[in-house]
């Protein structure tokens, strides 16, 4: 049995999305070898994120600030909005430098397994910026959640904007990936999306 100090870092670290019982352990032993002021900046860099990130409160992405970096760069196009159901995905769409839009973070997805409602994400917001949109591009997950999300918004979003063009990023088969390897849902997405060829 571990001390308890020890213990309880395990524990915290179990509370990481990913994070099994070894792993935890794996991480509470690195940190017992650490210095004791890299602890400290570990930390403090803990602490912070909670005191000093917030959301955008136009696009709902994390941010230091009142507007994310991203809505208040002008050199955006703030007609085009890229819906995503995390800030992790922001982060992952920027990484390809190929999107020069603004987004919208949704904070989650509807699920009425886990209790998660329309009225539980940041939609209202994105239904006043879609007024003054050209385009609105629905980029959240494949899973029934991502599907049920991603119909809801367009359903919401033609009644209300019937002006705004809205689009679904198109999903199949990863770069490399094969199609044996593919689940059935992969291969449907790859199908539908199908383009024409030369």
């Amino acid at each position: 049995m571990y001390p308890k100090s020890l213990q309880e870092l395990i524990e915290h670290f179990r509370r990481l999305p990913g994070v099994g019982e070894k792993t935890a352990e794996r991480y509470a032993l690195s940190v017992t070898d650490m210095e004791e002021l890299d602890v400290r900046e570990f930390a403090r860099a803990l602490v912070n994120i909670k005191e000093k990130l917030t959301r955008c409160r136009i696009c709902g992405n994390l941010s230091e600030a009142e507007e994310c970096s991203i809505c208040s760069d002008n050199s955006r196009n703030k007609k085009l909005i890229f819906v995503v159901q995390s800030a992790k995905d922001v982060l992952a769409m920027e990484k390809t430098n190929e999107y020069r839009g603004v987004y919208h973070v949704l904070n989650g997805l509807i699920s009425s397994s886990k209790g998660k409602m329309p009225e539980d994400l940041n939609i209202e917001d994105l239904l006043k910026r879609a007024e003054d949109a050209e385009e609105v591009i629905l980029a959240t997950s494949t899973t029934m959640d991502g599907e049920t999300t991603a119909m809801y918004l367009s359903k919401l979003l033609k009644e209300q904007c019937p002006e705004v063009l809205v689009t679904r990023i198109a999903h199949g088969l990863p770069s490399g990936g094969m199609l044996d390897y593919a689940d059935e849902i992969t291969l449907a997405h790859a199908l539908s999306d199908r383009r024409r060829m030369g």
